[in-house]
């Protein structure tokens, strides 16, 4: 048997749909898995033994790419399509590549696209992302077996890989580092966050929050950062003004490098971003920013993560940009706030650990 799995474009999601991909193959143990991705999302779960082979795809491609890569998904001659993303895209694509079988959830009035149609949730009503994947993967697990329950649970335990490249990139970082750096316990700070600008803690913030960790703390702090946030990135540092502060912003940058870092730390700080999902699968405690999204969106119930989120009348908007320009859910979680929260949840795991 041959199963295409088309996986989320977000990379945060893609790590929320690993549990789903783990169901999947023990499901389908003599099956070959291929994922359907963009390339930075076949980077993030490089390593994995639920996945055989990865096929990535633009968008935006030109049509003559577009073609190319229709044949070539022809060609493969997939017997079950799994669709994690709701988009019409991901069905319309299923559906002339002829896979026999597409088994995904009914929105975006792509129902009849799809041979095996989930009833939708209401979109108003927020729902966790790794939850609704899951629920794919059950309806392949009742559908194949009949009813029986799989021998392995659907737990919403994440899984990621750090290979061997990957520590090699992370040597290489440390390297470079001084002797005081490379001896104090690390903690990563993430300001990335694809989504908009709403989901941004401001630089200073960030800044000030670097330079009392590692002042108060006696913890060397790391900026992790994608191309998008190296400007930021540099800019934590710079205000900091700590030895014990560097990024990642001059080093050649990959995703790979980023899971590295943060499972070589001891806590992450982040804002609702992708990377703030790397933090589960390696077991590393989390303190996650949320400004205009609402928390249950992207739930994994980690027993190690601490969410911090202001109580506002506006609030939680949903919105890639302030929408009243004051940016208050981000602003008005101060430094000391986050500080105070990153102390007790090394306290706190300390004395679980004990």
């Amino acid at each position: 048997m041959k199963i295409a799995v088309f996986l989320p474009n977000w990379i945060g999601d893609a790590v929320m749909a690993t549990p789903a991909l783990r169901a999947i193959r023990h499901q389908f143990p003599d099956a070959e898995i291929v994922t359907i991705q963009r390339p930075y999302v076949a980077d993030v779960l490089e390593g994995l033994d639920s996945i055989d082979r990865k096929i990535s795809w633009h968008r935006g491609q030109k049509l003559i790419s577009r073609l190319r890569f229709m044949k070539q998904l022809r060609g493969e001659k997939f017997d079950l399509a799994v669709l994690f993303p709701n988009s019409f895209r991901s069905a319309w694509l299923t559906y002339l590549a002829g896979i026999p079988r597409r088994v995904g959830i009914a929105r975006d009035r792509r129902q009849w696209l799809l041979t095996d149609a989930l009833p939708a949730k209401d979109k108003q009503e927020p729902h966790p992302a790794i939850d609704e994947y899951l629920r794919i993967a059950a309806y392949l697990s009742e559908k194949e077996q009949a009813g029986l329950e799989l021998s392995e649970p659907l737990s919403r335990s994440m899984e990621l890989s750090v290979t061997e490249s990957d520590q090699k990139r992370w040597r290489s970082f440390l390297e470079k580092q001084s002797t005081e750096f490379k001896s104090h316990p690390l903690i990563c700070l993430n300001p990335g966050g694809a989504f908009g600008a709403a989901k941004h803690w401001p630089v200073g913030h960030f800044a000030d929050l670097a330079r009392r960790i590692a002042t108060d703390l006696q913890r060397s702090v790391l900026v992790v950062c994608g191309p998008a946030e190296k400007a930021e990135a540099l800019q934590i540092v710079e205000q900091a003004g700590h030895p014990l502060v560097t990024s990642l912003a001059s080093e050649p940058l990959h995703l790979g490098l980023t899971k590295a870092a943060i499972q070589q730390s001891e806590l992450l700080v982040t804002t609702d971003s992708g990377p703030r999902h790397f933090a589960a699968p390696f077991q590393i405690p989390v303190v996650t920013l949320f400004g205009p999204t609402h928390i249950l969106w992207s739930e994994t119930f980690y027993d190690r993560g601490l969410h911090m989120q202001l109580d506002l009348d506006c609030g939680p908007c949903q919105q890639r940009i302030c929408p009243l320009g004051h940016h208050r859910c981000m602003k008005e979680l101060d430094a000391d706030q986050v500080f105070q929260a990153v102390v007790s949840h090394l306290n706190s795991q300390k004395a679980n650990a004990a």
